[in-house]
C-alpha cells in the first residue's frame, strides 16, 4: 500500500516516508506540513480573532449622542442667538447707554439712576393721599398701619406692571420699562409678583423694613453691569430706557 504525502488529509505526525516515529521519540517535522506550511491556528485564550483595528464611534472621539444632547458650545455647533455672553457683559439685546444724548429710536438702553428716582418720585406721590388715609384711620406709625401700606405698595406695583406693560405711572412718565434679563421680552406673572414683593413687603417691618427699602433701591449704583435693585434680581428682571 502507497504512503500518501501529509496535508492532504492526512495526519502529520509522520514523515514523509510514511513512518511512524518511535514511542517516546518525537516527529523531527513536528506537526508542520514538510511543505512549510503552517496549520492554522485555532481560537481560544490569548489568540486573536483578527486584526486590532478598533473603529472611532461615528462622527469621531467624543461625538455626541443624536438628538443634540451633550453638544458643548465651541466644539462645531452654531453659537446661541445673540452670540455668548461673557460675565460682566450686558446681554446681546441690550444696547450700551449713550452717555451724549437719547438712544436712538427704536432701541433699549438701561435705565439711570436718575430717571428710576424720578420715577419713584412720581410714584409715591400717586400713593401719598392713600398712605395719609391708612395712617389717619389706624394711627400714625402703628404696626397695622405699616402693615396696610406695605400691602398698597405691593398691590399697586404688582397690579401696574401686569396690566399697564411692566410700568408704573412713573415709569410712563419717564419712559421706562421693566423687561426680563434674559430675553428683554415680559416677565412671567410670577417674576413680576417676585419683584413687586421683596419691593414692598418689607417695609411692614418697623425699622428694618425701612432700611431694607433704602439699601435696596440704592443697590443700583454699585450693581454691575445690569444695575438691578435687589427687587430686580428676585424677579430677574432690568428697567430699561425706550428712545
Amino acid at each position: 500500500m502507497t504512503n500518501q504525502p501529509p496535508g492532504y488529509g492526512y495526519p502529520s505526525d509522520q514523515d514523509p516516508r510514511g513512518q511512524q516515529p518511535p514511542p517516546g521519540q518525537q516527529n523531527p517535522y513536528g506537526s508542520q506540513d514538510p511543505y512549510g506550511q503552517q496549520p492554522p491556528a485555532q481560537p481560544g485564550y490569548g489568540v486573536p480573532q483578527g486584526p486590532y483595528d478598533p473603529q472611532p464611534p461615528q462622527g469621531g472621539y467624543g461625538a455626541p449622542p443624536p438628538g443634540g444632547q451633550g453638544q458643548q458650545p465651541g466644539f462645531g455647533y452654531p453659537p446661541p442667538p445673540g452670540g455668548y455672553q461673557q460675565p460682566g457683559q450686558l446681554p446681546p439685546w441690550l444696547g450700551p447707554t449713550n452717555p451724549y444724548g437719547p438712544p436712538p429710536p427704536g432701541t433699549r438702553t438701561l435705565a439711570g439712576p436718575g430717571d428710576r428716582f424720578l420715577a419713584r418720585l412720581i410714584d409715591l406721590g400717586v400713593l401719598l393721599i392713600p398712605f395719609l388715609l391708612v395712617e389717619a384711620v389706624l394711627g400714625f406709625g402703628s404696626i397695622v398701619s405699616d402693615i396696610v401700606v406695605a400691602l398698597l405698595v405691593f398691590v399697586y406695583e404688582g397690579a401696574m406692571m401686569l396690566s399697564q406693560q411692566q410700568q408704573s405711572i412713573g415709569k410712563k412718565v419717564m419712559k421706562l420699562r421693566v423687561v426680563s434679563a434674559a430675553h428683554g421680552g415680559r416677565p412671567s406673572d410670577n417674576e413680576l409678583w417676585a419683584r413687586s414683593a421683596v419691593y414692598g413687603l418689607p417695609q411692614a417691618v418697623i425699622c428694618i423694613g425701612t432700611l431694607f427699602a433704602l439699601v435696596n433701591v440704592l443697590s443700583l449704583l454699585w450693581d454691575k453691569p445690569l444695575q438691578q435693585c435687589f427687587h430686580d434680581k428676585a424677579g430677574k428682571t432690568v428697567v430699561v430706557k425706550e428712545g
